[in-house]
């Protein structure tokens, strides 16, 4: 692997740093403030949240690799969209995680989520920059 394609560079090291800093402190902004409702809320909003726990790590092990320039990295950084876009719809279509939303609302922000997702996906798909990162 010859140093220029070592390192992740422009869009791919903009998905590294969302992966490994935005997805985890927004999730730990919106866990904290939840926590207090763990025990009025039930078995079925801890499973959630301990869900959105592993997405967050997939994540985070997803954007390492990206910056190790491992193998399985664009793989893991793909699942991991995947995983939080399917939590995501399902926190926005279920009551199971309260969310502040305005009534009505919650579809969009679904619909943002997937498209967010689809969008980093499809750029990992296409890149050809991606791939020639992702042969070394």
């Amino acid at each position: 692997m010859d140093e220029r394609n070592s390192r992740p560079g422009g869009w791919l090291l903009l998905l590294c740093v969302l992966l490994l800093v935005w997805q985890p402190v927004s999730f730990g902004l919106a866990a904290s403030t939840m926590l207090d409702r763990l025990t009025t809320r039930g078995v079925p909003f801890t499973a959630v949240l301990l869900t959105r726990v592993i997405v967050v790590g997939f994540g985070i092990a997803g954007g390492l690799a990206l910056l190790a320039g491992r193998s399985g990295g664009v793989t893991l950084a793909k699942v991991s969209l995947v995983l939080a876009a399917a939590v995501d719809v399902f926190i926005y279509a279920t009551p199971y995680y309260p969310t502040n939303l305005v009534p009505g609302d919650a579809p969009y922000y679904a619909a943002v989520s997937v498209a967010y997702s689809v969008a980093w996906i499809t750029y990992l798909t296409r890149s050809k920059r991606v791939r020639e990162f992702e042969r070394g």
